[in-house]
């Protein structure tokens, strides 16, 4: 069975190739919208559901995942920053404190019209930063591309005291719940 990944993400492309999984790379069509409405699990499940929806129509069979990361302090959801200001605010929130990371995982069988959608959910702890060490960090350009504006698995990695949970759920696919996810649809990683 084919397997396609509805995502722009490079780590989440990354993550499944280091499991083994084969698949292609399909650009989703849906564009986010917060809703501060939903609490954040909705929020999650909902982008990832609409990311593999909008592909449907795009191949003929096989499976479509697709995933939407986000990062929550104080109920406050923080999605990728839209510039270099934006970082630093959500930084200067992150910084000293615990938040939560929320990855939905969607799967989506064309064939068979079958869904699932699981949501993992790690909690970090940020050690205190100082305004000249987000700065430097903001410079590397690293936090334009990432929700909550670091990037745990890069320079980023520097910023965290521990956490607890999943640590590919904070790369952006909780590769886990994928792999069990996938197991439903006879799939074997």
């Amino acid at each position: 069975m084919k397997i396609y990944l509805a995502s722009h993400s490079p780590r989440r492309r990354m993550l499944l190739s280091k499991i083994g999984l084969n698949f292609q790379l399909i650009q989703p069509n849906y564009v986010e919208k917060l809703d501060d409405i939903l609490k954040p699990e909705e929020y999650a499940k909902r982008n990832a559901i609409e990311k593999a929806k909008s592909v449907l129509s795009e191949i003929k069979e096989g499976l479509i995942i697709a995933a939407d990361t986000i990062v929550v302090k104080d109920n406050e959801i923080l999605e990728k920053p839209k510039d270099e200001e934006e970082a630093v605010e959500m930084l200067t929130k992150l910084s000293g404190n615990v938040h939560f990371v929320y990855t939905a995982v969607a799967v989506v069988d064309k064939n068979l019209g079958k869904m699932e959608v699981e949501v993992e959910k790690t909690t970090v702890y940020m050690r205190e930063l100082g305004t000249e060490e987000i700065m430097r960090y903001i410079q590397s350009k690293e936090p334009l591309d990432a929700a909550g504006a670091y990037k745990i698995q890069e320079k980023g990695a520097k910023f965290i005291r521990r956490i607890d949970g999943c640590y590919s759920n904070v790369v952006g696919l909780p590769v886990a719940i994928l792999v069990e996810i996938l197991k439903k649809f006879d799939i074997e990683v």
